[in-house]
């Protein structure tokens, strides 16, 4: 399976982030971060000659992203650097399918969707994804030490975010041997390192990386259609939205994809997989409910419609009575349930 972004890992590695702008002929690159990040995007456009532009913000809406192409050519910008979580790396995405231009993402999260030719845009109401050789950064930067600062509830779940990934890719209708190896591993190496916080943080970029190189190697399935529908519909945070739901969407194909279960189950150390991601959500203090995240009760009629309305790929077809009762577990913080 090729991995044609080139990644550089290891403690202190944005230090290298100048020379590696430079290596992709970047002299004007703009730095994305979320305002959030303001202060870290502002050293690192001084550090790389770079103009700083801190004003992603989730599920990359398009009027956002138009507003960040129009900044790029009235300024002379030749590259795309961005720093942060998945907002970031979007925005940055999204900039690079419409200009052309070379990417450096420098992520801050565990979303792993740095390695990937997927872009996810809000418009509408409503939230879309395509897939594109343009879309993917060509160099990442991996440095445990940005992580150093990550408040705990956004490290698990940021990091279920990305086990979501491999959850998939092991059932996934265009997946490969090699994909298997490292969707398991990945699973494996984030269920380990997440429950030690900081000192699990290189073990947990590992698998990280894992999980986002198998997310652009292999189709999404129910899981990230649901999380698609709920982000950019009802707006609901990325990260939280994932967390919710992979248990139960996990237990909505556990019967028609044994081998899948089998695998999650054993690189978690659980007897069940879908239950064995509700433990651990649960052990990492991880949000459990939808309502709790902001979803109203009032939208999961719509939010039902519009799943199976235009699916993905999945190994169970989508029955709308049966996503309907996923979405109402889901809501109220039901453990998962089969059927």
């Amino acid at each position: 399976m090729p991995v044609p972004t080139r990644v550089v890992f290891g403690h202190g590695r944005i230090t290298q982030a100048r020379a590696e702008a430079e290596r992709l002929g970047m002299t004007r690159p703009i730095v994305i971060a979320t305002a959030q990040q303001a202060d870290a995007c502002e050293d690192l456009a001084r550090a790389i000659g770079g103009l700083a532009y801190p004003h992603a913000v989730m599920h990359t809406p398009v009027d956002v992203t138009e507003t960040a192409v129009a900044f790029v050519r009235d300024n002379g910008v030749d590259g795309i650097v961005s720093l942060g979580g998945g907002s970031s790396t979007g925005l940055g995405k999204a900039i690079a399918l419409r200009t052309d231009l070379d990417q450096l993402a420098i992520p801050t999260s565990y979303a792993g969707s740095e390695m990937t030719d997927i872009l996810g845009e809000t418009e509408g109401g409503l939230k879309t994804t395509r897939r594109d050789p343009a879309i993917r950064p060509e160099t990442v930067i991996y440095d445990p030490d940005l992580l150093a600062t990550l408040p705990d509830a956004f490290a698990a779940t940021s990091g279920l975010n990305a086990i979501a990934h491999a959850v998939e890719a092991l059932y996934a209708a265009d997946g490969n041997p090699i994909v298997t190896l490292m969707a398991e591993d990945g699973i494996r190496a984030l269920a380990a390192a997440l429950p030690k916080g900081r000192a699990g943080h290189d073990e947990a970029l590992y698998g990280a990386w894992l999980c986002g190189a198998v997310l652009g190697s292999a189709a999404m399935a129910l899981h990230h259609k649901l999380c698609h529908v709920l982000g950019g519909t009802f707006n609901l945070p990325h990260a939280e939205t994932h967390a919710v739901v992979l248990p139960h969407a996990t237990a909505y194909n556990a019967a028609a994809a044994p081998g899948a279960m089998a695998r999650i189950a054993r690189a978690l150390g659980a007897d069940d997989a879908a239950m064995g991601l509700h433990v651990l959500s649960k052990s990492l203090s991880a949000p459990l409910s939808l309502k709790e995240i902001g979803m109203p009760e009032d939208g999961l009629e719509r939010a039902a419609d519009i799943a199976v309305a235009s699916p993905y790929p999945n190994p169970r077809p989508l029955e709308r009575a049966a996503i309907r009762r996923l979405l109402d577990d889901a809501f109220h913080g039901r453990p998962p349930a089969a059927g």
